[in-house]
């Protein structure tokens, strides 16, 4: 093991410095009065949590959990996301409570990592969990929510790609000869490595009819302007019926712009039964964030209940959020000697109660007071003149 240098920080993690938790805050405060104001009450879980309860029920790959034992043996996992341990205290006392629930949340999670790539440790999300409807009104709700959300954030150029797992796992059983050649074309497309799939697929030594039809769809699958597009490829059946209510609903709330569907979408959270989606918007090249329908999640603590949601990543989000000018006047006050602070304290009351920031600083604390007062968009002295009225 190489020694521990004295500024080095764990593989992943990063420092906040003041600008970026400054938006991070301003991002929660618009996030937490909007979600509130349309029915969603904000809950808060532990960091920690028992592996044997939400880390195998989190489908967060294993080598990317955080593991540590407690005194008693127990082996304990930093939380990898949000939508688990809402699960769990859902299922355990709030259901009993309230059915549905509207859930929201704004936290950091956690995921492990191998290498140095870029890639945080520790991120910021903020979402919903709509728990104990299984209606395709609440699947409609999560996409208007997050679309509007977006919104509020200044973001105009995004779009919400969606799928669903019922269709899509139709469509690879259908026209594969196994179950070992369905889940690993579903797994290239949680890669997204379409090269990949259509190399598989050409491996397999399927029927013509077979691997023509999966070539044919992987090539237009992105493409689909609506639902019966689809059809060719799939049998009628309810998750097909499902998306076609879900995009009438969506259409009818005038949101169908910011909407495409994608049926390769799939998720190695496999949790995921029914319609999932991702979010992406202008200036980045990742997903903002996604969600979808996990009734499968709720099966696993015992309770038979519908549930939808989504999460975005924070520090993604920032990226993309328009900046906004400085509207808040920055002040520095300067006194140089004790008599002089009352007056100071006074004078940087006085431009507080106006609502502007201001800093007061002793000329003997500064070190280098011009590069000091580049921080500031006003720098007031405080001398003996200022004592007398």
């Amino acid at each position: 093991m190489s020694s521990i240098k004295m500024f080095e920080k764990p593989l992943g993690m990063r420092d906040t410095f003041p600008i970026t938790y400054e938006k991070t805050e301003e991002v929660r405060q618009i996030g937490r009065e909007f979600l509130r104001a349309r029915g969603f009450d904000f809950i808060q879980t532990p960091s920690l949590e028992y592996f044997d309860t939400v880390g195998k029920a989190s489908a967060i790959y294993d080598a990317s959990l955080f593991k540590l034992v407690d005194s008693q043996g127990n082996t304990l996992v930093l939380r990898p996301d949000m939508t688990t341990p809402i699960a769990r205290v859902a299922t355990s006392k709030l259901l009993k409570e309230k059915i549905p629930l509207r859930l929201a949340y704004f936290a950091n999670v956690f995921r492990a990592q191998q290498t140095e790539g870029g890639r945080p440790a520790e991120f910021g999300q903020m979402g919903i969990e709509i728990i104990g409807d299984g209606s395709v009104f609440a699947d409609a709700e999560v996409i208007m929510t997050v679309i509007h959300l977006i919104q509020a954030f200044g973001i105009d150029s995004f779009k919400i790609t969606i799928g669903h797992a019922g269709v899509l796992n139709c469509i690879l059983k259908d026209y594969t000869e196994s179950m070992e050649q369905a889940v690993a074309l579903r797994t290239l497309l949680v890669e997204r490595n379409y090269v990949g799939f259509e190399q598989a697929v050409e491996s397999f030594n399927l029927p013509k009819t077979k691997s023509d039809a999966l070539l044919q769809f992987i090539s237009e699958a992105t493409n689909f302007v609506t639902i019966q597009d689809i059809e060719k490829y799939v049998r009628k059946n309810d998750a097909l019926e499902y998306m076609q209510q879900l995009v009438e609903l969506i259409d009818a709330a005038n949101l169908s712009e910011y909407v495409a569907l994608d049926f390769t979408l799939s998720s190695h959270m496999n949790y995921y039964t029914g319609m999932l989606f991702e979010v992406f918007a202008e200036g980045s090249g990742f997903a903002l964030g996604n969600g979808g329908r996990y009734d499968g999640l709720l099966h696993h603590f015992g309770t038979k209940v519908g549930a939808t949601g989504f999460g975005i990543r924070v520090d993604r989000l920032l990226e993309v959020i328009p900046s906004k000018p400085t509207t808040s006047e920055s002040i520095g006050v300067i006194f140089e000697e004790e008599a002089l602070f009352i007056k100071a304290l006074e004078m940087a009351n006085s431009f507080r109660e106006e609502g502007k920031r201001v800093t007061l600083q002793s000329r003997k604390g500064l070190v280098d007071e011009n590069a000091f007062a580049k921080h500031f968009d006003q720098i007031l002295y405080v001398s003996q003149e200022d004592l007398v009225e």
